[in-house]
């Protein structure tokens, strides 16, 4: 889908490329969101530019995704795709300023991209590419800020339920949510260490760098995304720790388990061992022909099974 944002004028407008189609000479923005070839070549043709394909973007090594080509400033950033799904996803983004006009090549949807494209829908428009670039930028870190708040919220839960002796019997449930805690953390901070090589780089575009606002915004940018990993990098740590602490919680319930197992089992000993003696088919036993013999019996099984479970009371094993 190719959508173009003109100059001064709310809103992106769609369109379809045919032989004869010329991008217009008031674009700012070029969103390519997973293009056709006809599209792709389309904006290449207007804008004198070789733009990544799919398999370009993906194959792209880390030192080679940001770079510049006669007059256009080529940065590839890794970033979240469908946050709100269970499982989400990291796909890249190609971000390209030239001559004044922001193009985004992408082929996964994302959550910051919609929500800038609603706020362009109204007033203040926007004259040149690198601000609109800037801003969608911000967009991008303002999501990734709201992924990590809804995961500090979940890790917050967490800690709860770990140290709540009620919530006991549902450790797979807990474990399930820090495993998922952690690989959100994990995929924002790679995002957030893609944006922020890719705003170094973009400070030195002519589109940002001749321009003082966009330049103060980008190095605003800049702080939010070193504060947004430091803070990704304690989540982290946190998650690790609950994580052993969980674990090592399940293990303290087992040992309990198996405590309480093996004392039963030597509580039920002695009674086992005097009711073997006694069961014995030997012609000589005395305790046979006792007329008390059997409620003797029955009395020394109870007792040798009570005087272990006082033992263990009186120790703190029960």
């Amino acid at each position: 889908m190719l959508r173009v944002l003109r100059r001064d004028r709310p809103g992106l407008e769609a369109f379809e490329p045919d032989a004869d189609w010329r991008l217009p000479a008031d674009a700012v923005w070029v969103d390519l969101e997973e293009p056709t070839r006809a599209e792709e070549l389309a904006v290449e043709l207007a804008l004198k530019v070789n733009l990544p394909t799919r398999e370009d973007m993906r194959a792209l090594e880390p030192s080679s995704r940001l770079y510049r080509e006669n007059s256009a400033t080529f940065m590839t950033a890794t970033l979240l795709s469908q946050s709100r799904q269970e499982w989400p996803e990291e796909a890249p983004v190609t971000f390209v300023l030239i001559d004044g006009v922001l193009v985004t090549i992408r082929y996964a949807s994302f959550r910051a991209f919609t929500v800038f494209m609603g706020r362009v829908e109204e007033p203040p428009a926007y004259s040149l590419g690198g601000k609109c670039f800037v801003d969608l930028l911000d967009a991008v870190v303002e999501r990734v800020a709201s992924i990590l708040e809804d995961t500090a919220q979940t890790v917050e839960t967490a800690s709860v339920e770990t140290f709540n002796s009620d919530a006991s019997a549902n450790f797979k449930a807990l474990l399930s949510n820090l495993a998922h805690a952690q690989s959100m953390t994990a995929k924002a901070r790679t995002s957030l260490t893609s944006l922020a090589r890719a705003l170094s780089f973009a400070a030195l575009a002519p589109e940002v760098e001749n321009d003082g606002e966009c330049k103060r915004h980008v190095h605003a940018l800049q702080r939010d995304v070193q504060s947004l990993t430091e803070h990704a990098s304690f989540l982290s740590g946190n998650v690790s720790f609950l994580l052993d602490a969980a674990l090592g919680l399940i293990n303290i319930q087992q040992n309990g388990i198996i405590k309480f197992f093996s004392v039963v089992a030597v509580v039920f000993l002695p009674p086992t061992l005097c009711a073997s003696i006694w069961g014995m088919n030997f012609q000589h036993m005395p305790e046979l022909a006792w007329p008390f013999g059997y409620p003797m019996a029955v009395a020394i099984m109870i007792a040798s099974g009570l005087l272990p479970y006082w033992w263990f009371r009186r120790k703190g094993m029960l």
